[in-house]
């Protein structure tokens, strides 16, 4: 008998201790968010057994129960159906902020950060992908033309499209990280178009020797900070702290223009004259790092993290790539670690799909098949933790297949246009000349890891017992 959203509702309130437990709830894409006040008094067994549920975990102070896209709307909306008073997003984060060890806060402020501003680096590598296509020898030759028979206008269109979003990078971050960090918003807009003013050097063309950089004090170079996150976000934390500490001190009457003053003038000096010029090397360095573990001969860097990228998501401190993939993007226009672990999500959907095909559980079943279709569509959280995760071998047998297609996606070089797609809709990130080698290294992953999984990941005396 399938049960009414308002009956799920209502054993999950049990489950967690009841009204007086819950001090506030949210939902996101996929999960209900719970932060309770006693996590003792949690019955995590019971949370599992309900209807439609497809996994719970407590991760960054929450109870965050899996239901997947859609339903997860129907519950949220049945348990404040109860009289229970829902709360925002941020306001959940707030009440989870003291949850965790220092590493997963900073992570996790860290995201705060970054997160709002990728779904302008998702739409803008989107515009790379398809002017990549569109751009092509062999789709022009379909409609008799070349790449010189394009209008001019046209190409300028395509670089206003592709380029803006980079191009004034450090102002999303610092406006970003001023709003986390409770500054005014409007100050890290304008402190982050400070960096990249075209009074300043360009850091492209300095890199490439085309022009000097700035000499301050004879010893200080300084250029414009195009491309740079490290610079942003520190000038954005650091920002929004000096204000807050400002505005404390200074008199209403005057608060007004004081405050934004001194601010602006102390951040843009501390920016350009010392954390800028320290914190490019820092970010120089990282990107060659991480460039030669990608790089390593024989696709070993993306054997690794291929591999091991899922346990990093299980943890729940995989935010913090979010910078190095936007840095990669901004650095060198493309994305190679995508193109390493895009693959890992259909991985572990085949894993999953494998389960619930093999399985005679209805229940299992049931669960298992949705998770899968939602996994190869880049949202692994239904099949990692209602699944794979519960019954173990599985979830091993997508690392296998995550490394598997890591190992090709380097010995191949694949390279994204943007970020944050992966399992089918990543194909978009590869619409130049890429496309291929994706789809096929996706089916070699899928078909090596359900493999794998049907024959030694899941027996069905498992189902029994879980």
């Amino acid at each position: 008998m399938v049960k009414s959203y308002e009956e799920i509702a209502k054993e999950i309130v049990q489950a967690v201790g009841g009204e007086g437990n819950i001090n506030s709830f949210a939902h996101c894409a996929t999960r209900l968010r719970i932060v309770v006040n006693d996590k003792s008094k949690v019955d995590t067994e019971a949370i599992e057994k309900i209807d439609k549920v497809k996994g719970v975990f407590f991760n960054s102070g929450q109870y965050q129960i899996i239901f997947g896209t859609g339903t997860v709307n129907r519950v949220y909306e049945a348990v404040e159906g109860l009289g229970l008073q829902g709360s925002s997003k941020s306001e959940v984060k707030e009440q989870a902020k003291k949850e965790g060890n220092a590493l997963q806060r900073a992570v996790r402020s860290l995201g705060d950060v970054f997160v709002p501003i990728i779904p302008a680096l998702v739409a803008t590598g989107l515009f790379m992908g398809i002017r990549g296509l569109v751009t092509q020898e062999a789709v022009l030759d379909l409609f008799g033309y070349t790449a010189a028979d394009l209008p001019a206008n046209f190409i300028t269109f395509t670089q206003i499209v592709t380029d803006t979003a980079f191009a004034f990078l450090p102002a999303l971050v610092a406006w970003s990280a001023f709003k986390v960090f409770g500054g005014s918003p409007i100050l890290g807009i304008v402190l982050g178009l400070m960096l990249v003013n075209p009074a300043l050097p360009n850091a492209y063309e300095v890199g490439s020797g085309a022009v000097e950089p700035l000499m301050f004090f004879g010893f200080i170079p300084v250029a414009g900070y195009q491309g740079s996150v490290l610079p942003a976000f520190f000038v954005g934390f650091l920002g929004a702290k000096l204000e807050r500490q400002i505005r404390k001190r200074m008199p209403e009457a005057i608060d007004l223009f004081t405050t934004p003053f001194l601010t602006l003038l102390i951040m843009l000096s501390v920016g350009l004259f010392v954390l800028g010029p320290i914190l490019h090397v820092v970010e120089s360095f990282l990107l060659t790092a991480v460039n030669a573990i990608i790089d390593l001969p024989m696709g070993l860097g993306g054997l690794t993290i291929g591999g091991l990228i899922q346990v990093v998501v299980v943890t729940g401190v995989h935010q913090i790539f979010n910078m190095l993939e936007i840095q990669l993007l901004a650095n060198t226009g493309v994305n190679p670690y995508n193109g390493i672990i895009a693959y890992t999500a259909i991985a572990q959907g085949a894993a999953t799909l494998a389960v619930g095909l093999k399985s005679k559980n209805t229940k299992l079943k049931a669960l298992a098949i949705p998770s899968a279709v939602s996994a190869f569509l880049g949202i692994t959280e239904p099949a990692i933790f209602g699944v794979n995760l519960r019954y173990g071998k599985p979830f091993l047998m997508g690392l296998i297949g995550g490394a598997v297609g890591g190992f090709l996606g380097a010995l191949f070089k694949l390279e994204a246009t943007g970020m944050s797609l992966t399992g089918i809709p990543g194909i978009l990130l590869y619409l130049n000349n890429q496309w291929f080698l994706y789809i096929i290294i996706s089916v070699i992953v899928f078909v090596v890891t359900f493999a794998l999984t049907w024959l030694y990941g899941y027996k069905e005396k498992e189902a029994e017992i879980k």
